[in-house]
């Protein structure tokens, strides 16, 4: 039998206490401060916008040769009007908060009260604790969303988005994109101005 020799002394520390079996090194999250605001994402969709003209235009509506050709059309169309189709599902997330009250009523109570916490801005103590208006915020918003899902917000949102997919879905399916765009004047056309 071989005897195996070495040198099996090290220096091991002990792993850095952690706050429980489920904590999270909030460090190593990515920061939230570099996404953009909601004005700027309708900002961004607004100046991306297709002509409705053009999106609507039912004499580029026809079915498709094949599945590959399929395939190509509804990847081409998702990317080109891209920013119609967010819009649709705005303006159909709009039609549902107007004809839910109050589910509207639950979202301007909330907006309110983290604009009251914004503008009042100071520090908060609770069982010990200290709260920055920025953890109130998100304190406030946890609150809130028991409230919505109480007031049928979830059936809302499923809503609205079963409605934008198939709506989406059935234009990038059906549009010929062809008729609009072909391989070389497609980078042309895909610059908004």
């Amino acid at each position: 039998m071989a005897q195996t020799g070495g040198n099996l002394s090290g220096n091991m520390q002990p792993p850095p206490p952690s706050g429980g079996r489920f904590s999270v090194d909030m460090q190593s999250l990515p920061s939230l401060s570099n996404l953009p605001s909601p004005l700027q994402v309708f900002q961004m969709v607004r100046n991306s916008l297709r002509p409705w003209v053009v999106f609507f235009n039912i004499n580029n509506f026809k079915t498709a040769v094949s599945m590959q050709r399929l395939n190509s059309r509804v990847i081409r169309n998702l990317s080109y009007f891209q920013a119609n189709y967010v819009f649709i599902f705005f303006v159909l997330m709009i039609y549902c908060l107007i004809t839910a009250p109050c589910i509207l009523l639950v979202i301007l109570a909330s907006a309110f009260g983290c604009h009251k916490l914004r503008v009042r801005n100071s520090n908060i103590t609770i069982v010990g604790q200290q709260l920055t208006p920025s953890q109130q915020i998100i304190a406030l918003n946890l609150a809130t969303a028991p409230v919505l899902f109480l007031v049928g917000a979830g059936a809302v949102l499923f809503w609205t988005l079963g409605a934008s997919c198939f709506v989406i879905a059935m234009h990038a399916i059906f549009y010929n994109i062809d008729a609009i765009v072909t391989e070389e004047n497609e980078g042309f056309l895909a610059q908004v101005v």
